[in-house]
């Protein structure tokens, strides 16, 4: 890798921190992987890492800081995770609270942080393979339930995605390659069939009608240790905003198995 795509993700932190880049992380940095975050006290975390433990595909685990340290010095040596998000959501006793684009006032000694995989790795691939990634997903709760770990439990929540039945067997072929970034779909077809929630989709606005010639593809997803962590209704926990992920300096060919 040349030095000049490596700067790419850390000029994007940068920018972050800086509250001069403000939106989504999709599109960001493209070719380095993007990180779930969850900030959680120490107490918990065990629990916490023995609930992503058992539910891989959903919660796959690329680093845990030590308890305070809010570097991830594998991943992003330099960057810092309590500003680095460019919004965050935190949750005091499961309630949400506003969301925010620094959380440094609300840092503790105790908090461990969890970078956990996320899909938007793979988009740039996707779209480099012609799978479109800018519209038709959504997220959505299952009525799957995960395995429970302490206080840690809920149902799997998927990002739906409608492609076409070429692009579906593509995305399949694509994204199995990124096992640390939720790997390959769990489910295409019926929503039914995993019953997936059309009509509260978390994320994504409503759901129309699924057009003729296309086919829905659902993948496990990074929300589901999210919402496991919000039912425990921790004192403190602390997460990226939808789509506003964690952008590491690890270039995602690196996770990739061939």
């Amino acid at each position: 890798m040349n030095a000049d795509v490596l700067l790419e993700s850390q000029r994007v932190r940068g920018g972050i921190r800086a509250g001069r880049i403000t939106g989504t992380s999709r599109g960001m940095a493209p070719g380095f992987v993007q990180c779930n975050l969850a900030v959680l006290p120490k107490a918990y975390a065990f629990d916490f890492l023995l609930y992503c433990q058992r539910n891989q595909r959903a919660c796959p685990v690329l680093e845990v800081t030590d308890p305070g340290d809010p570097e991830p010095r594998k991943l992003a040596p330099g960057a810092d995770l309590r500003t680095d998000c460019a919004r965050y959501s935190v949750f005091i006793d499961g309630a949400r609270q506003d969301d925010r684009t620094d959380v440094r006032d609300l840092w503790r000694d105790d908090l461990v942080s969890f970078l956990i995989g996320s899909g938007i790795t793979f988009d740039d691939a996707l779209e480099r393979a012609g799978v479109p990634t800018d519209r038709n997903r959504w997220v959505l709760r299952t009525d799957r339930p995960t395995e429970p770990a302490g206080p840690f439990k809920g149902d799997l929540i998927v990002t739906m995605r409608w492609l076409t039945p070429q692009q579906a067997i593509t995305a399949v072929q694509v994204s199995a390659r990124f096992p640390f970034n939720h790997g390959a779909p769990i489910h295409i077809g019926d929503p039914a069939g995993i019953g997936a929630d059309l009509s509260a989709p978390m994320f994504g606005g409503p759901v129309p009608t699924i057009p003729d010639g296309l086919t829905a593809a659902f993948w496990a997803c990074g929300v589901t240790p999210q919402a496991a962590a919000e039912n425990a209704k921790l004192p403190l926990f602390i997460t990226h905003a939808a789509a506003h992920s964690f952008i590491t300096d690890l270039p995602a060919d690196r996770l990739m198995t061939s």
